[in-house]
């Protein structure tokens, strides 16, 4: 799976809202379940499972996942770090393979809706699912009471394949979306794309800033992330793919104390680059991590910083594998 750029969805990859049969392109589609926020590693290999036994009995691949995400609906009053929205999500699977997402809106009537249900009537009976494929620790239905063995019991009774896939691990732990947000939080952008397979991104649409950084010397190319966005504040080596480019920058997430301590943005410096990105719709891969954010007494010394922070970004991207390679790095 190359890391940038991320398509769009094409028209032979399908969306489904989960709430009626499945499409015609997607009839009998082998279904790999989870939320999979972050389609890291873990999640992939059950994706692969998936497309295996698709491709044994002549089925298309799909994944089912959850929007909200259920701990969003739990807990609304919590920040949860979102790695990747929906349309995310559908790019990754996509550059992986699967012919379809399906989409459950996750509300009260699916909280409370029973395990058992949620398998034979929704599942099986509603979506007309031709096999499942599920993580060793997927858990499901009203008070989380389904499991791998009750979808492998099931599945024996109505002669539905089913398959669960192991855990991969790293370091000791099972490959985690937890494991990526607590490295994304303290700026381990690396170790985030050892576990996820590839650099971590965002998207979004290049917006008007206050124009403060051309008077500097450094125009940048601005991105509201979400308001729960957990990630680091501090300075990034990053890739920016645009209308198909891939171009290396820096960047930097925060309030920028320096100048007003406002509400947090992104803002990307590309390297020998003069155009025009507004309304422009791109992805940000962050590479490494070169520092965090700092307040400066004086503009002098702001520039200053901000020339030995391009150099440093530039030498790290030299030596960073090229934007078409995945980083799938032994798990130790």
């Amino acid at each position: 799976m190359s890391a940038v750029p991320f398509s769009s969805p094409s028209a032979r990859f399908l969306c489904h809202d989960g709430l009626s049969p499945l499409p015609e392109a997607l009839a009998g589609a082998v279904v790999a379940l989870g939320n999979f926020d972050g389609l890291h590693r873990g999640h992939q290999a059950v994706l692969e499972k998936a497309k295996d036994l698709a491709g044994e009995r002549g089925l298309p691949a799909a994944f089912l996942t959850f929007e909200p995400h259920p701990r969003r609906f739990f807990r609304p009053h919590e920040p949860h770090f979102c790695l990747t929205p929906p349309d995310v999500k559908a790019s990754l699977a996509q550059q992986l393979g699967m012919e379809g997402m399906i989409t459950l809106p996750f509300d009260a009537a699916l909280a409370q809706t029973d395990a058992r249900a949620f398998i034979e009537d929704l599942l099986i009976g509603g979506l007309g699912v031709g096999g499942l494929v599920i993580g060793h620790d997927f858990h499901f239905g009203k008070g989380r009471a389904g499991s791998p063995a009750m979808i492998e019991a099931i599945g024996q009774r109505l002669g539905l394949p089913v398959k669960v896939v192991p855990a991969l691990t790293t370091a000791g732990q099972p490959v985690s979306s937890s494991l990526i947000r607590d490295a994304l939080r303290q700026g381990q952008v690396d170790i985030a794309a050892h576990m996820l397979g590839y650099q971590w991104f965002v998207r979004g649409v290049i917006c008007h800033g206050d124009k403060r950084g051309r008077l500097l010397g450094y125009p940048t190319a601005n991105m509201i992330l979400s308001p729960d966005c957990g990630l680091h504040w501090g300075i990034y080596a990053v890739r920016m793919a645009v209308d198909g480019v891939v171009r290396d920058g820096v960047a930097s997430f925060g309030s920028r104390p320096t100048f007003d301590d406002g509400a947090p943005r992104l803002e990307t410096f590309l390297f020998d680059f003069d155009g025009d990105l507004y309304d422009k719709s791109v992805d940000v891969e962050l590479v490494g991590f070169l520092r965090g954010e700092a307040k400066f007494e004086t503009i002098e010394a702001l520039i200053a910083q901000m020339d030995s922070d391009s150099a440093d970004a530039r030498a790290l991207l030299a030596q960073a594998p090229p934007p078409d390679v995945a980083r799938l790095l032994p798990l130790a």
